[in-house]
């Protein structure tokens, strides 16, 4: 793989806080956050590096949730440069910035990434739906008119048309934010499509309530919630062919040799059915630059800037080559970028 060392815009965003002096002793930039974004930024760290006289930054996991907690730290060059996150940052987050005085956020979409559901290649093959997903996890469904403990062990308890084989799912822990396109476009989604939502509403429940019922999941064992990476997940899935788990695109396209994909609503996963918005379970992946490190932390604007370069992030670049469905508004974000657009003045 090879690349086109590119120049810094001239323009480069200096801006400092109060307390965050220009003479700093780190000289690298500092990344952290989701495993979704983790090995494409690991690409563009590695390829920077080996681009531009700056070190090669330092890119760790640990999840949206974890890595958007750490950059909300502060400033200076104890915390980090860049956030990564498979969802958007949350209101409450933004407050938590602020409060730390973190207060210029450029936030960067970098491309999109699908879910998908994934099981043993040597085993059967599946077909969800949503409401499959529902029926199967949610920790209590309706039935005759009140909610009752899932009582479904086997996928066709669940539906008829699916193997007869045990339940059992391996799906994102809370602080990754697969989690929570999981909970939303699944597990609520397949609670409004059986009618379950509307059946917990008129039992008594305001709609809030309601949304959080139908993605409370089973705790007797059937749903296991994986905290680590997508590496765990295939190793419990090879350790338990019975297993499904759920990954990002990417992973399951490197990992074809040992993982099989299931449809949802009768639409494969693949870059083109994302890209289209086809495929139902989808989402953009982002990362997060503190603006009062531009210009203080060496080489962060140029890799901020390297990162969604046509080159790179674009529809030939290596990113979509690893499994990336690249932004159709992408030179949007090459102007937020080059700009400096922070969040709150968009």
């Amino acid at each position: 793989m090879s690349f086109v060392k590119m120049t810094a815009s001239s323009a480069a965003l200096i801006a400092a806080t109060a307390g965050f002096a220009t003479a700093q002793g780190r000289d690298n930039v500092q990344v952290a956050g989701s495993s979704t974004v983790l090995p494409y930024a690991s690409i563009v760290a590695e390829a920077f590096g080996e681009n531009f006289d700056f070190p090669t930054p330092v890119v760790e996991s640990g999840g949206s949730s974890a890595g958007l907690a750490r950059f909300c730290e502060g400033v200076g060059e104890n915390t980090i440069d860049i956030a990564n996150a498979s969802r958007a940052m949350r209101e409450g987050e933004v407050e938590a910035c602020a409060s730390n005085g973190v207060n210029e956020i450029i936030e960067v979409r970098v491309g999109y990434d699908g879910i998908v559901f994934a099981s043993d290649i040597s085993g059967e093959s599946f077909a969800f739906t949503p409401a499959d997903w529902y029926n199967a996890l949610a920790a209590e469904i309706p039935e005759g008119g009140e909610m009752v403990s899932n009582p479904n062990t086997s996928w066709a308890d669940v539906n008829a048309d699916l193997p007869d084989q045990e339940i059992l799912a391996f799906i994102p822990g809370t602080k990754h934010g697969t989690r929570e396109v999981f909970e939303e476009k699944v597990l609520l989604a397949g609670c409004e499509e059986t009618g379950a939502m509307q059946a917990i509403m008129d039992a008594g429940m305001d709609e809030d309530a309601a949304e959080a019922a139908c993605m409370q999941t089973r705790t007797d064992g059937v749903s296991i919630d994986i905290d680590g990476d997508y590496t765990e997940t295939l190793a419990r899935i090879e350790a338990n062919p019975n297993g499904i788990g759920v990954f990002g695109l990417s992973f399951y396209e490197n990992n074809t040799d040992s993982l099989q994909v299931a449809t949802m609503s009768g639409v494969e996963p693949s870059t083109e059915t994302i890209a289209s918005g086809e495929y139902p379970v989808s989402r953009p992946l982002y990362f997060y630059v503190k603006k009062a490190h531009l210009g203080v932390i060496p080489g962060l604007q140029e890799f901020v800037e390297f990162f969604v370069a046509d080159e790179i992030a674009g529809p030939d670049g290596p990113l979509a080559a690893y499994g990336l469905v690249a932004d159709p508004e992408l030179a949007a974000t090459q102007e937020t970028v080059a700009n400096g657009t922070t969040m709150d003045a968009m």
